[in-house]
């Protein structure tokens, strides 16, 4: 440990060097101070308000919180083309027309704070703020930058709306259009199955099954009708005469009691104008016109052979035509019987290809009425943003011309400045010391060669290096003098403007 005396001989040696710094320092920071041109600042504060028209009343569609709002606002509001927009429209900077674009939008970022305040139960601000040459520029910057936030808070808010309310709009036109094809699908492929409908299920088989019984009742009716044919052919064959007793009817007579009998089972089931009810009435009307006739004449006894061929021949023929009638009918009743049968089998898939359809047209419309009501709030939503009723960006305070400048400090920076330049003399004071190595005192010979002198020779510098030694001391002081102020121009015009510069590092000190 060297003596404190050793030491301030050591800084009685270099003061002359180290009070150079510090008044090249110091004189050089008040300069700046009293030389730095005033800047005015201007300020305008916002704030995000709640909307007028609560949320449990018509929901809002945007759902981006005010933080993050005023985040996307600032960043659209700091691009290069609003920024040089503003700056070519102010003359901001008076040396414009030598800047380039690049330095425009550099200088006007630097030149621009955006503050941003929130948290829980506390009201979203900003605050906008321009330093300028001219309060007027500032004012003028800052109420541009104002009218940008508030149109792009409504022009975010109101396209957002009508965005939401465009897509809902043309999500119910699909859905309609989808609504109608598919009920078009379900009435095609039910005119196309117009005879298997599920529907008409249960009449097909209650059809099926009264088919099927007078199908039944035709067939039985068939054999009787031939088994009495041929009942009397035989007995002609055999006879050459119908026998019947006195009392019995005649067959004309028993043919028209079978008709009549037919007529009212047929009256039973069909009606009037059915052409198997007009048939078996005209047979009824020709037995009794025949009937009528025969009654008239009085035939003798060798008439009766002719009389019973002539009865026999109506009879067969009747009978005869009553069996094609019963075929025919027959026929048409097989014939709708394998109809229904085919419709029958068909219905189990065209049900369910009719519940597919059914089922895609109501998930359809359900979605479309779910639509329908987004559609709604989206329209009220839309009005509520139109009439700037909902969230929305309001100015508290818009910026005026300032009347006294905002800066630059300058006490604070020639303190700084003469702060600065003890720093700088200290600083070279312990540079020096931690690059000389030599050996200057009996304690140092000491503490490196743990050695005690006996007696110590002081160095003795020649005149050569007593003159090279200050030579170099002027050298030093010269080239700091010469480079510090130098290293500062360029700053200031290449780089910077040092106001601005010294205003930031007042504000990474803290001073401002």
């Amino acid at each position: 440990m060297l003596p404190i005396r050793f030491y301030w001989m050591l800084v009685r040696r270099r003061m002359p060097l180290m009070v150079g710094l510090a008044m090249v320092c110091s004189a050089i920071a008040v300069y700046a101070a009293l030389t730095l041109p005033p800047v005015y600042s201007a300020t305008a504060r916002l704030q995000v308000e709640a909307p007028q028209i609560p949320d449990d009343m018509v929901a809002s569609i945007v759902r981006t919180e005010a933080s993050e709002q005023l985040q996307l606002i600032q960043e659209q509001l700091m691009t290069r083309a609003n920024l040089l927009e503003i700056a070519r429209k102010y003359r901001v900077f008076d040396n414009m027309n030598a800047m380039t674009p690049d330095s425009i939008v550099d200088a006007m970022q630097q030149n621009t704070r955006i503050r941003r305040s929130s948290g829980r139960n506390e009201a979203t601000l900003m605050s906008i703020t321009f330093t300028a040459a001219r309060g007027q520029v500032a004012a003028d910057v800052v109420n541009d930058y104002t009218t940008l936030v508030l149109e792009a808070n409504a022009t975010f808010r109101r396209d957002r709306a009508q965005n939401t309310l465009t897509f809902f709009q043309q999500e119910t036109e699909r859905l309609a259009d989808e609504i109608d094809t598919q009920s078009n699908r379900i009435i095609a492929f039910k005119n196309e199955n117009v005879d298997a409908l599920p529907e008409d299920l249960s009449y097909r088989q209650n059809r099926q099954s009264v088919l099927q019984e007078r199908l039944g009742r035709l067939e039985q009716e068939r054999a009787g009708v031939i088994n009495q044919r041929n009942e009397m052919v035989s007995l002609f064959e055999a006879t050459g005469r119908l026998d019947r007793p006195v009392a019995e009817l005649s067959p004309e007579e028993r043919r028209l009691e079978e008709l009549k009998q037919q007529l009212r089972e047929l009256l039973a089931v069909y009606s009037q104008t059915n052409p198997r009810v007009v048939l078996v009435q005209n047979q009824i009307a020709r037995l009794e016109d025949s009937l009528t006739e025969t009654a008239a004449t009085t035939p003798g006894e060798g008439g009766a052979p002719a009389q019973e061929a002539s009865i026999i021949d109506v009879t067969l023929a009747e009978l005869d035509q009553r069996v094609v009638e019963i075929d025919q009918e027959i026929t048409r009743v097989n014939d709708e019987l394998e109809r229904l049968a085919r419709a029958i089998a068909a219905t189990s898939t065209n049900s369910i290809t009719l519940e597919r359809l059914d089922r895609d047209l109501e998930s359809i419309r359900a979605r479309y009425n779910t639509t329908l009501n987004n559609l709604n709030q989206a329209r009220m939503a839309e009005r509520v943003e139109v009439n700037a009723q909902g969230q929305r960006i309001s100015l508290i305070e818009g910026a005026v011309v300032p009347q006294d400048p905002s800066g630059p400090p300058r006490k604070k920076i020639a303190a700084a400045g003469v702060g600065g330049g003890l720093m700088l003399a200290i600083g070279v004071f312990v540079l020096f010391e931690l690059l000389n190595q030599r050996v200057r005192h009996p304690a140092e010979i000491k503490a490196r060669f743990n050695i005690v002198p006996i007696g110590v020779l002081p160095y003795l510098e020649t005149r050569g290096e007593r003159l090279r030694r200050r030579s170099l001391q002027v050298l030093t002081l010269v080239a700091v003098l010469t480079l510090v102020p130098a290293g500062l121009y360029y700053v200031h015009t290449e780089f910077m403007p040092l106001e601005i510069l010294a205003d930031r590092v007042l504000q990474k000190l803290g001073l401002t």
